[in-house]
């Protein structure tokens, strides 16, 4: 190694012996490198932007990259997200324009730099981005499919500065990401090496959190669907009567169902008939929206003799039962919920002012802005029912209200505030009325939640049983009882319980008139002979009115004293439960004796009478059900319980809160009434004329109904009724009755927004489903097992445009 060293001293030495040419050339060659690095050269200069270009890009890439990674939707409600999305992809969009601007510029400017300054490092770090930013467009696809909303907005602190970054929308932010990241940079840059490790690592963060998301909502979607499985199994097991099993339903997809079917709806409302056959009009007719098909029948009024004994009020139906639908008034609205509904409607419900005007200062209705007001009173408690209600009670304490006197019967209602007021006392009340020029006054008792029919007493009985209401009142109800050997009081007889009550507070008890007079001589004379004994005769110091109040015998005594059969007593053949379509009779009926007779015992007191089968049900007799009567009673009413709270209350969507006006289209022995007891409803339970006489129990637990033949009108107006429900019924008159008009007819006393709940064999549920999907109505559930089914519709606004002249009904 010295001598190598010492040799190369050697020949440096020896250079100086070189020649002149040879040290020139080699300054001339230096002056030339200088001049060559001093002159302005283009393409270092294009290298040199291209690369700073490059690393822009990335950088900007890199960055949204980390910052959608990041991003997280919170705990923001659904509603807030979705209103940012807009926002964010407006500014997403600006965001994009930049990005792929940059890219323009980097792409031109790299076309334009040799291959040398690429090279193969670069063709290799193209691949491993490109790859990298696959992946993470990936992984932003999942994390947006696991989401409602597609972009968030999040304010990042780095380095005490902060700046608002906003998250691109999912395909379009990979789109671009992949773009960037297929920029190579012709130079490793460590920084951007180092932040493209923290974007992967983010991203399997990121992809971890993701999939412990969707753990946590499939968990959730599991506990969820595991809930309604707990519930509707119930539902299963207590739709179908003879049920032992149970099934899981399509509850939640049946809801699912139902939405579509309401924006169908909403897309076909111009269409008069749809595809399932049937094709609706409104009914064109005198009455319009309070149209009464049974109690509107002009040709029938024309054709009367004689009106002397209100013919002209009572029910007279068209021969073929209408199939058009009834007009909504106009501004109709969903009427006011219960208890504010017994001080005030809405006007355009029932838009009539003429009883304000008549009877405004007896405080029975007013008119008040856009609401009809009721103070409570009547023509005689012009104060307040209330306080009419206690004055009756201390004329006689052992009216007992709500307790001993639970169901009684109002006759001549009017707005039927006395019945409105008297659910205070627990007490249901049947008020009645014509319709006659007291204009809707029961279309108002109704609106306003209170249980009311339009009927008359004329020439027929009333459609009740014999022997079932605990009092009967009639306060100036204009009844003439008197005449005609005192038909109509008889019929009062017929349906007052043994020891009932009859309160009566009217001018001819505390007025001297001469004509009050006659009334009142008329009456203690008949009264005497029908053996009722005036328990009081009370006057009212506030109201300025009297009531006399009588008492039905317990005992035929009285009867059989009588020197006179005048009143006479009915034939042993004449059954006063006989109330449909049947001619009053000028006669009374025995007083039930036997101690198995119903009639011959008081009911328990409210509310033990409405759980205990009556006294007078015995094993000997055979239920409807098949099995001995009380057992049949008890199982029918656990049933119905079991129904009600598995399924009615909790299994369909109903908001009970908004239900008052219930109608048991069907009823039995009343159990699904009986169940609904604990709710702020009242029920009308309607046995029909063809099936077992089941009416006389359901009084007894202290519920009420009414006989009805269903291929006629109800007697109620229109609009009556929030809920109906209906339990073999369509069956029964598909085999007598047009189910069009039936539904036709459902549709006319259901309010808007009003249920229907059905519950009968398969082909039938499909039948009246279709009818119902062309009335527009809401599908709110479907479930059958065993060729039976179970139904829930909801009625909606709709109306056709199409009218149908009715010409019975139109003047």
């Amino acid at each position: 190694m010295a001598l190598g060293k010492y040799q190369r001293v050697d020949s440096r030495k020896s250079s100086s012996y070189c020649s002149t040419g040879v040290v020139i050339a080699f300054v001339a060659l230096c002056l030339v490198g200088v001049w060559m690095m001093t002159s302005p050269s283009v393409v270092p200069e294009r290298n040199e932007i291209s690369q700073d270009g490059k690393a822009e890009v990335g950088e900007i890439a890199t960055e949204t990259k980390s910052r959608q990674f990041e991003d997280s939707q919170g705990d923001l409600p659904e509603d807030a997200m979705k209103g940012d999305s807009n926002n964010n992809s407006d500014q997403q969009d600006e965001g994009n324009s930049e990005v792929q601007d940059n890219q323009k510029a980097s792409q031109q400017t790299t076309e334009e730099t040799t291959e040398d300054n690429q090279g193969d490092k670069s063709e290799k770090d193209n691949g491993d981005k490109g790859a990298g930013s696959d992946e993470t467009s990936n992984a932003q696809t999942d994390k947006g499919a696991g989401s409602d909303d597609t972009s968030t907005a999040q304010t990042e602190s780095n380095g005490g500065e902060q700046k608002t970054e906003e998250a691109e929308s999912n395909t379009e932010s990979g789109e671009t990401q992949a773009q960037t990241g297929g920029q190579a940079e012709p130079v490793e840059n460590p920084i951007e090496t180092k932040k493209e490790e923290n974007v992967e690592e983010k991203v399997d963060e990121n992809q971890e959190q993701q999939s412990e998301n969707s753990s946590d909502n499939k968990k959730e979607s599991s506990d969820s669907s595991q809930g309604a499985n707990e519930v509707f199994p119930d539902v299963a097991q207590a739709e179908i009567l003879n049920e032992t099993t149970t099934q899981n339903g399509s509850f939640s997809t049946q809801r699912a169902e139902s939405k579509n079917e309401k924006e169908k709806h909403q897309s076909t409302e111009s269409k008069e008939e749809d595809s399932t056959g049937y094709s609706w009009r409104v009914c064109n007719v005198t009455a319009g929206p309070d149209y009464i098909p049974c109690l509107d029948n002009v040709q029938a009024l024309k054709k009367l003799r004689s009106t002397r004994h209100y013919e002209h009020r009572e029910r007279h139906c068209p021969e073929e039962a209408p199939t058009c639908l009834v007009a909504l008034p106009e501004g109709y609205r969903r009427s006011i919920e219960w208890p504010k509904s017994r001080d005030k409607i809405w006007y355009y419900n029932v838009p009539h002012t003429k009883l304000a005007a008549v009877k405004g200062h007896q405080n029975w209705v007013k008119v008040t802005g856009e609401y009809l007001t009721f103070p409570g009173g009547g023509t005689q408690f012009k104060y307040g029912a209330s306080h009419y209600i206690d004055f009756l009670q201390e004329g006689v304490p052992d009216i007992a209200w709500g307790k001993q006197s639970r169901v009684i019967l109002d006759v001549g209602c009017g707005v039927a505030s006395f019945g409105g007021y008297l659910f205070d006392k627990d007490v249901l009340t049947m008020s009645l009325a014509p319709k006659d020029e007291h204009e809707a006054q029961v279309q108002f008792a109704l609106e306003r939640g209170i249980p009311a029919i339009s009927a008359v007493m004329g020439t027929k009985r009333l459609p009740f049983p014999g022997n079932v209401f605990d009092a009967i009142h009639c306060a100036r109800c204009r009844v003439p009882w008197h005449i005609e050997g005192g038909q109509l009081l008889l019929e009062l007889n017929r349906m007052l319980r043994p020891g009932g009550y009859f309160l009566w507070s009217a001018t001819p008890v505390y007025q001297k008139l001469p004509e009050d007079v006659e009334i009142w001589n008329a009456m203690t004379e008949l009264t005497k002979k029908m053996c009722w004994e005036l328990v009081t005769i009370k006057e009212d110091k506030v109201d300025l009115v009297g009531a006399a109040i009588y008492r039905k015998p317990l005992t035929n005594e009285c009867y059989e004293n009588r020197q006179e059969n005048d009143p006479p007593l009915c034939k042993e053949s004449d059954d006063p439960n006989a109330a449909w379509n049947v001619s009053l009779q000028a006669c009374m009926h025995k007083i039930p004796v036997d101690e198995t007779a119903r009639g011959s015992h008081w009911p328990e007191q409210w509310p033990l009478r409405l759980e205990r089968p009556p006294y007078w049900l015995t094993s000997n007799q055979v239920g409807v059900y098949g099995k001995a009567a009380p057992e049949d009673f008890t199982s029918d009413y656990k049933h119905w319980k079991h129904v009600v709270t598995k399924s009615y209350l909790s299994g369909m969507g109903i908001s009970w809160s908004k239900v008052r006006n219930v109608m048991d289209m069907r009823s039995i022995y009343g159990g699904f009434a009986a169940a609904l007891k604990d709710l702020n409803v009242w029920v009308m339970n309607v046995v029909t004329i063809d099936s077992p006489d089941t009416l006389p129990i359901i009084y007894e637990r202290g519920l009420f109904g009414m006989y009805h033949d269903w291929c006629e009108s109800f007697s109620t107006y229109p609009r009556s009724y929030d809920l109906l429900h209906a339990d073999h019924l369509f069956s029964k008159l598909k085999k007598r009755c047009n189910l069009v008009a039936v539904m036709a007819e459902v549709d006319r006393i259901l309010r808007p927004e009003g249920k229907l709940i059905v519950r009968d064999n398969v082909e039938i549920i499909n039948e009246i489903e279709k009818m119902a999907k062309s009335l527009h109505w809401e599908i709110r559930l479907t479930y059958s097992k065993d060729a039976e089914g179970l139904l829930c519709v909801q009625k909606t606004m709709w109306r056709p445009k199409e009218m149908e002249v009715i010409a019975s009904a139109t003047v």
